[in-house]
């Protein structure tokens, strides 16, 4: 009796999610910051002393757990964001407490006052994206509450204009929520409620954004019932600039708003209709509110004013210069010397003691994040999630665009911050929760189409509804 050959078996090979290279480069950005800490350390002739070391430890422990969580929540995230943040957030924590160095702060039991603040702030922000990542099972149920995340986000907004300025102001803006022993800055948060709307709204009224007016110069014109929302924005925007004095806010979200709906219908009208809306607000901004013509003005000339109010900008100015090509080298150069170093400026001092090479590896990594979010807008398959993960990315790249335009006096001042890398309980949070988003997206973008779905979580299982593919 002969037997007949059974045919191989093919095993299929387990996909690959690259979470092993993720851990990796989350240890080489804590060799990183750890060797820019004993730098630091060394030129400051501070000592080396063994209770640094709990710092690296505490940080290199902090973000391998929220590596554990998107190994295990998603797999098949981009291998890049969390390492390139982790490592831009340790450079801002290296080099906040080389500015209490330089302000003289005691540094004998650990890294200094605003920086030991500020590595509470990453545990706070690095836990926040945590738990994203685990309950938030699915990006697009975040369409589902759209509505209320825009009118979440418009109180976040207009709650510092309708508080006292002793609860609100601060160095003129009144953007603060102050309390007792705590303060926080709703506008960071609101930033992403609102993305979320634009995000939502886009998807479910495309059609009012598509129709087609008059056809002028090459370009469709909307309806003029159509303009609707973009009036909305505009107004909302000088609103932030009138009643609050916060441009930077103000120009991020008109801007992250304008951005979105090209996206979305890709009319360039809207963007030249959106521009000349801006141009016409900011020139009767500049005539009508001395705070928007003084920023202006030193703008234009900060040395007519250099001890004034041109000082901030003049020793920007100058830090740049010293700086040169390579630096003064970590703890060598007077970053201290730049009022507010460790906020609006600290891109100011990373060019003084790292030079135009350190500062352009720095906005290296922020361009590979950005990049990064652009690609997994590109590759993920609904529509709300393409246009949240553009917005997401797109609103990283503006805000770097205008604070380092402002430091280096390409456009004046707004007082925005650097992601991941100043001073700033809000920002860090606030920015920590936006990457978490575009890691959920990014793991549906990259997940093969073959691989099982991970169980439904809480906030998944609430809901049902899929966003229909591009």
């Amino acid at each position: 009796m002969t037997t007949q050959p059974q045919a191989a078996v093919a095993v299929t090979p387990p996909l690959p999610n690259r979470r092993n290279e993720e851990l990796l480069l989350l240890g080489f950005a804590a060799v990183i910051t750890t060797v820019a800490l004993l730098l630091v350390e060394a030129n400051q002739e501070q000592g080396l002393r063994w209770d640094l070391a709990q710092y690296t430890v505490a940080y290199l422990a902090l973000f391998i757990g929220a590596h554990l969580a998107v190994r295990r929540f998603t797999p098949y995230a981009d291998p890049l964001l969390l390492p390139v943040v982790a490592l831009l957030n340790g450079l801002g924590l290296v080099m906040i407490h080389r500015l209490d160095v330089a302000e003289g702060e005691n540094t004998s039991q650990g890294l200094g006052g605003t920086a030991n603040q500020q590595m509470l702030w990453t545990l706070v922000g690095v836990v926040g994206f945590s738990l994203v990542v685990i309950f938030l099972r699915d990006h697009r149920v975040l369409s589902r509450y759209g509505y209320l995340c825009g009118l979440a986000g418009l109180v976040l907004l207009a709650i510092p204009a309708l508080l006292p300025r002793s609860m609100s102001e601060q160095n003129g803006a009144k953007i603060w929520i102050q309390l007792p022993g705590f303060s926080i800055q709703p506008a960071e948060f609101s930033k992403i409620l609102l993305l979320i709307f634009f995000a939502a709204v886009l998807v479910s009224k495309r059609s009012l954004f598509t129709s087609a007016g008059k056809h002028v110069l090459g370009m469709d014109l909307p309806r003029p019932r159509d303009l609707a929302p973009l009036l909305a924005a505009w107004i909302a925007s000088i609103g932030v600039m009138i009643f609050e004095k916060d441009l930077g806010t103000s120009l991020l979200l008109y801007a992250s708003f304008l951005v979105m709906v090209y996206i979305a219908t890709e009319r360039f009208s809207w963007v030249v209709l959106g521009l000349a809306l801006f141009a016409a607000g900011s020139i009767a901004a500049f005539y009508l509110f001395d705070h928007v013509r003084v920023r202006v003005q030193t703008w234009r000339d900060p040395f007519a004013d250099p001890d004034g109010a041109g000082y901030q900008m003049v020793q920007s100015l100058f830090s740049f210069a010293t700086g040169g090509i390579f630096g003064t080298g970590l703890g060598n150069g007077q970053p201290g010397t730049i009022p507010a170093a460790s906020t609006d400026f600290i891109i100011a001092a990373v060019g003084e003691e790292l030079g135009l090479v350190g500062l352009a590896a720095v906005l290296m990594l922020y361009t590979i994040v950005i990049i990064r979010g652009l690609r997994t807008a590109i590759a993920v398959r609904d529509s709300f999630g393409k246009l949240l993960a553009a917005g997401l990315a797109t609103t990283l790249a503006i805000q770097l665009f205008i604070v380092v335009g402002g430091v280096t006096k390409l456009i004046p001042l707004t007082g925005l911050t650097t992601p991941w890398m100043s001073y700033g309980g809000s920002s860090l949070v606030a920015n920590y929760l936006l990457l978490a988003i575009l890691v959920r997206i990014s793991h549906s973008a990259r997940r093969p189409i073959g691989a099982a779905p991970l169980p439904a979580g809480p906030i998944a299982a609430a809901s049902t509804e899929v966003i229909g593919k591009v």
